[in-house]
């Protein structure tokens, strides 16, 4: 995989359950390897990569046998884990980015705020239960899983027939939202908010920011 090796973070989540490992660079060519055990969810967090423009690598075994439920939230986990430690205290970025994506009959919106404080507000309009081997019920849970640990703000709206098309839809609206995001911003010396510093991503992960989120 290529990319600048700046803004990078190798991630390490081993638990009982799951043993979880993620690569991430930010300035990558959005270049993917994703083996979760979980067929869906790999293209989805493939798709993440491609269209953020983010070179990824997750490497996942866990209890499937008991369900898809640890694995799914692991990796979401220490991948949120990856994007805050590679974004740094978000010095030069953007800070904001939003991005509309359609797939045939499916929309989705996403607005994304780089703040450091974790909140998000999904509508996923989902008609079954599964995709392939990923429960859509864990759809919306990884999301509020990486939101959780990137420390980002998280508004995203997917409607369609087809549960496929709304998930990636989904996917690539917040791949696009995140890169919008991430990107440097010429006039910007410092960070992007009045109070000098983004929250957690400046604070460390011990510092209180809003945590929460919203499933309509």
């Amino acid at each position: 995989m290529t990319g600048t090796g700046v803004r990078v973070a190798d991630v390490r989540r081993a638990t009982r359950e799951t043993d979880v490992r993620v690569r991430l660079d930010l300035d990558g060519t959005g270049a993917a390897r994703v083996a979760t055990g979980v067929g869906f969810y790999d293209h989805l967090l493939a798709s993440l990569a491609h269209h953020a423009l983010f070179d990824l690598e997750v490497e996942a075994a866990g209890d499937l046998q008991v369900d898809e439920h640890h694995t799914v939230e692991d990796v979401a986990l220490a991948l949120g884990e990856a994007f805050r430690t590679a974004l740094g205290d978000g010095t030069g970025i953007q800070r904001f980015g939003e991005a509309r994506v359609p797939m045939d009959e499916a929309l989705a919106e996403a607005v994304v705020d780089c703040s450091g404080r974790p909140y998000a507000v999904l509508g996923l309009a989902f008609r079954s239960d599964r995709v392939g081997a990923l429960p859509t019920q864990l759809i919306p849970h990884a999301l509020e899983s990486f939101v959780r640990e990137a420390g980002i703000t998280l508004h995203l709206q997917a409607r369609g027939a087809n549960d496929h098309h709304v998930a990636e839809a989904a996917f690539k609206a917040l791949a696009r939202a995140l890169r919008a995001a991430v990107a440097a911003d010429p006039r910007r010396a410092g960070v992007a908010s009045t109070k000098g510093a983004l929250g957690r991503l400046a604070a460390g992960r011990g510092e209180a920011g809003a945590a929460g989120s919203t499933t309509p």
